[in-house]
């Protein structure tokens, strides 16, 4: 299927033939578990500022439904393709696969810069694309939710747009939505905490004590600072980080609250007068206890991992990791990796209660939904570790193989239709 060529989708490809082989899944099911069900791209003409009209690239990917609806974010980027939108649809699969959540997988995206537009034009760019996806979303159908670009302002548009062509509220059709809209407490939060939840576990694993061990965050958005927020809060250093502008270090440590109150006034955390500027293809070989690439795809490559000087990848991204990359590390044996499908599930998995919590009208406590995410995640560790341990396979062949075997299991037992 030449429609998704592109670096990011053949990765998920490869990782999933992998995982295939060791399966021993027949070649009669491959394509019907590793190509999308189905993919809509769509043409979103909207009204600029200055009386212009631009038309934007958006595209919407499901990949099963074998288990449910499906599930995914929305992501506002210039790089977004049909490509790259199938693969984060694939993983996000096998992530609800093996935190046993009753989703299939999916994904949004819309080629732009979400930066270079006012609060008018997103929001008309926002309405534009619902419209145009209305008849493939909805609460028993595909529920999207924010991703890099995108945030609880962004669904409470699109829960909107769509509430008004049912003609009622619909608050399920989304979620990461505002908490007076029927978000979820704790869905902001989720995946920063679930990532620095994880790596602790990493930690306890090999022994590392937390007291005093450091950590470098690549990609200071809302899950790499609140990743690094918890982080601190577990007692360790964070001693550099990045966003797009570039990176700072200081290795006693940086004091978040200041970067943060810098980070409020400046829009950027370059310049923070209590760290040193750092490329970030240097920050990302800082010596640390601790490294979370919680960016974009494909940042640690075959010609920088060996040259990592961390003891835990956390991979706060998706596809952070190449698999050129995932075969030095595992070569090296001496980093303990967090994979994207298990170390980022936090999100997905408080959008699940979100979900479940606006169909039933019944709200629970912040207390209530981080116990319930601790306990999954610490329940998909586990068996990870367990398979990772008895087979002797990477974390990350680990996961995907529990994944990948749950979403063939249920398509097998639901069958081929006619």
């Amino acid at each position: 299927m030449n429609i998704y060529a592109h670096p990011t989708f053949d990765m998920a490809q490869r990782q999933f033939d992998l995982v295939a082989d060791l399966l021993a899944i027949p070649d009669n099911d491959r394509g019907w578990l590793k190509f999308p069900k189905r993919a809509l791209t769509v043409a979103c003409p909207v009204r600029m500022d200055d009386g212009s009209t631009r038309v934007f690239a958006g595209y919407r990917v499901q990949h099963h439904f074998a288990l449910g609806p499906t599930k995914g974010g929305l992501r506002y980027h210039p790089d977004v393709t049909l490509g790259e939108v199938a693969a984060l649809a694939l993983w996000m699969s096998w992530k609800c696969a093996l935190t046993g959540l009753p989703y299939g997988g999916a994904k949004g995206g819309i080629s732009v810069d979400a930066r270079s537009l006012s609060p008018g034009e997103l929001e008309r760019l926002t309405r534009r694309y619902t419209q145009e996806v209305v008849n493939f979303i909805g609460p028993q159908v595909d529920i999207p939710a924010p991703d890099v670009g995108t945030n609880e302002q962004v669904m409470a548009w699109l829960m909107d747009t769509y509430s008004t062509h049912a003609g009622h509220a619909v608050p399920a059709v989304v979620t990461g939505k505002p908490v007076h809209l029927g978000g979820s407490l704790g869905r902001r939060e989720a995946t920063g905490r679930g990532v620095a939840y994880l790596a602790g576990r990493a930690m306890d694993t090999l022994g590392l004590e937390a007291s005093g061990a450091t950590a470098v965050v690549q990609g200071y958005g809302n899950v790499g600072a609140v990743a690094a927020q918890s982080l601190v809060k577990q007692g360790l250093k964070v001693i550099g980080v990045s966003d797009v502008g570039g990176g700072i270090h200081n290795a006693a440590g940086i004091d978040l609250r200041r970067l943060e109150a810098w980070f409020a006034e400046h829009r950027t955390i370059l310049g923070f007068p209590e760290a040193e500027p750092i490329a970030n293809a240097d920050l990302l070989t800082l010596p640390c206890d601790v490294l979370v690439p919680a960016a974009l795809e494909r940042q640690i490559t075959a010609e920088n991992a060996g040259q990592l000087r961390c003891r835990v990848i956390a991979e706060g991204a998706n596809g952070p990791t190449t698999p050129e990359a995932d075969e030095i590390l595992n070569r090296r044996g001496d980093v303990f990796v967090v994979p994207d499908i298990l170390c980022n599930a936090g999100g997905v998995v408080v959008s699940y209660f979100e979900w479940v919590q606006d169909l039933q009208s019944f709200f629970w406590s912040e207390g209530e939904v981080m116990d319930k995410l601790f306990r999954i995640l610490e329940g998909a560790f586990q068996s990870t570790l367990n398979v990772s341990r008895k087979q002797n396979l990477p974390m990350r062949t680990a996961a995907l193989s529990l994944g990948i075997r749950r979403v063939w299991e249920a398509k097998k037992s639901r069958g081929l239709f006619p």
